[in-house]
C-alpha cells in the first residue's frame, strides 16, 4: 500500500490547480504556489519540467501511488496495443481503490484505499484488501455491511461535487459493476490530465 508522504492539498498548491475538484482546496482561495516566493511570477518551464508536472499530477491524483507502481503501469501500457497514454489511464482506472472512489463509496482516493485495506470491500463476493488489485470488466464491487453504516461512506454518497461515471454501474447503494475500461475522455477528472506528456517523460 502506498503511504501518503505529504498533505494531499499540497499537490493542489504545487500544481496551482484544484486537482481533486474539492471545495476545501486551498487553490480556491490562493491560486499562487506555496512558500514565501509563491506569489512571484513563475519562470517558463522546460519541456522536461512540463512532462514532470504532468506525471506528478496524474500520479498524485491516484493517491500518490509509488513511483515503482506507476512506472510498472506505464511499462505495461507501452506493451499493450493502441495508444500508450489511453492504455495507462485505463490501467489506473482499473485499480480497486480507484473503482471504489468512482463508485462514491469514499469521499477521497485515500479514504477509498483505507476502506479496501481495512477489509470493507468485496470483489465478486470475496473480501479483498489490496488497493492496487486490477479489476476486470464485469467484476462486481460490494461494500461490507459494517462499512455501509460508516459516516465516511454516507458522506461520500451525499457529495454533489462528483457523479458516478457511466463505466461504473450502481446496483443499489452498496454494489457497483465495472462495465468497461474507460477512455481518457470518459474519466471525470476535475482538471486536464495529459497522459501523452507522461509517455514522453518515460520514453526520453
Amino acid at each position: 500500500m502506498s503511504k501518503r508522504s505529504s498533505a494531499k492539498y499540497k499537490l493542489d498548491r504545487r500544481m496551482g490547480e484544484n486537482v481533486f475538484g474539492r471545495p476545501k482546496s486551498p487553490v480556491n482561495k490562493r491560486e499562487y504556489g506555496p512558500g514565501q516566493h509563491g506569489q512571484r511570477r513563475k519562470g517558463k518551464l522546460s519541456d522536461f519540467g512540463i512532462q514532470l508536472r504532468a506525471k506528478q499530477k496524474l500520479k498524485g491524483y491516484y493517491g500518490d501511488v509509488t513511483e515503482k507502481q506507476f512506472k510498472r503501469a506505464y511499462s505495461e501500457a507501452a506493451r499493450m496495443k493502441g495508444d500508450t497514454g489511453q492504455n495507462l489511464i485505463g490501467l489506473l482506472e482499473r485499480r480497486l481503490d480507484a473503482v471504489v472512489y468512482r463508485a462514491k463509496f469514499a469521499p477521497t482516493i485515500w479514504a477509498a484505499r483505507q476502506l479496501v485495506s481495512h477489509g470493507h470491500v468485496r470483489v465478486n463476493g470475496v473480501k479483498c484488501n489490496i488497493a492496487s488489485r486490477r479489476i476486470d470488466v464485469g467484476d462486481e464491487i460490494t461494500l461490507g455491511a459494517k462499512a455501509q453504516e460508516m459516516a465516511l461512506v454516507l458522506e461520500a454518497q451525499g457529495l454533489a461535487e462528483r457523479d458516478i461515471p457511466d463505466y461504473v454501474v450502481p446496483d443499489g447503494a452498496a454494489k457497483v459493476t465495472f462495465t468497461r475500461v474507460p477512455t481518457l475522455d470518459e474519466v471525470p477528472y476535475p482538471v486536464r490530465m495529459e497522459p501523452n506528456l507522461v509517455v514522453e517523460f518515460y520514453s526520453r
